[in-house]
């Protein structure tokens, strides 16, 4: 069990974990719109290797973004928080 955090700064570090769900949300869309580009009817279907890797960093960013927030959240509704 950690010990709980002074209310303020533990608004502050899930403020900060919403904050990172939303940012990776944004680049996973972002880059997803960049590879449709690459698909008819404007691309010709073979996307770029740098637009994939985009694509995939962008989804490990959520996915990672998604895990520390539960994290939080598990930890806000154990009382750890």
């Amino acid at each position: 069990m950690t010990q709980a955090l002074p209310p303020e700064q533990a608004r502050a570090e899930e403020a900060a974990a919403m904050d990172r769900v939303l940012n990776a949300t944004q680049r996973v869309k972002s880059a997803f719109t960049s590879l449709q580009t690459q698909f008819p009817p404007q691309g010709e279907g073979r996307p770029s290797q740098f637009a994939l890797q985009t694509f995939d960093a962008a989804l490990q960013e959520l996915e990672d973004a998604q895990a520390a927030f539960d994290e939080l959240l598990n930890d806000l509704l154990d009382g750890n928080r």
